[in-house]
């Protein structure tokens, strides 16, 4: 499929570190196009390149070498405000250690990423809201983290990707933290967007029962794309 027709296309991407005897490779010139719609689990072993990866395509780092194109747009064109905006209006963010602020409630860390958009504050209040009835917290939206169970964290955490209306969500180990039970309901909610919205999953993920809720596995080894491969299900 050509680079128009996906969503994130990745052309001889690498990705080097250091210079001289120093120099090491974390991507050696892959190849990954990504489709609206596809929910995809990137695998691979500590230092294998899955989260370089990631970090490119999220426009949180860039490149040493090839071509991005996210909507067909060369993401390497952009300066540094463009890419911030494009990581603002099409990038939904989950990390592994939930990253809300301690003292604030669940309410105003759902509603932080729409504050820098500028959102009107009714506005505000309506997407934050509708976001933590979709996760199932609307009950506790004015509790701190600290009065909250990992959980519940991490689907404010969730309710805070989604607020924005993104068309991509990047999930850095979203379950790392999690028991199995808990896992497998943020795995559930993250399934049910990607069906009923339409959202584009991109997972980073080391457990292979959490990966299998994707439609696709790509397992990275040093620095290369070693395997590509439809999922069988969860």
């Amino acid at each position: 499929m050509s680079s128009e027709q996906a969503l994130i296309s990745l052309k001889s991407i690498s990705k080097v570190y250091g210079e001289g005897a120093a120099k090491t490779y974390a991507l050696k010139g892959i190849d990954l196009e990504i489709h609206d719609g596809e929910f995809v689990a990137i695998m691979g072993a500590s230092g294998s390149g899955k989260s370089t990866a990631m970090n490119i395509i999220g426009c949180l780092d860039s490149q040493s070498e090839g071509t991005y194109f996210f909507k067909g747009i060369d993401v390497k064109e952009l300066n540094r405000n463009q890419k911030a905006l494009l990581r603002r209006n099409y990038f939904g963010f989950i990390f592994q250690g939930f990253n809300l602020l301690g003292r604030t409630s669940a309410l105003e860390n759902v509603e932080l990423p729409l504050i820098y958009r500028g959102v009107p504050e009714s506005e505000r209040l309506k997407s934050t809201k509708e976001a933590l009835i979709k996760v199932g917290l609307e009950e506790v939206a004015d509790h701190t983290p600290a009065e909250l169970s990992g959980g519940q964290q991490q689907r404010v955490a969730i309710a805070r990707a989604i607020a924005t209306n993104p068309i991509v969500i990047l999930a850095d180990e979203p379950t790392g933290n999690l028991d199995s039970v808990k896992s497998k309901e943020v795995m559930e909610l993250l399934k049910s967007f990607n069906e009923t919205q339409g959202i584009t999953i991109i997972m980073v993920t080391h457990e292979e029962d959490m990966a299998a809720y994707a439609d696709r596995i790509i397992v990275f080894k040093d620095g290369l794309i070693e395997n590509d491969k439809i999922s069988g299900g969860a």
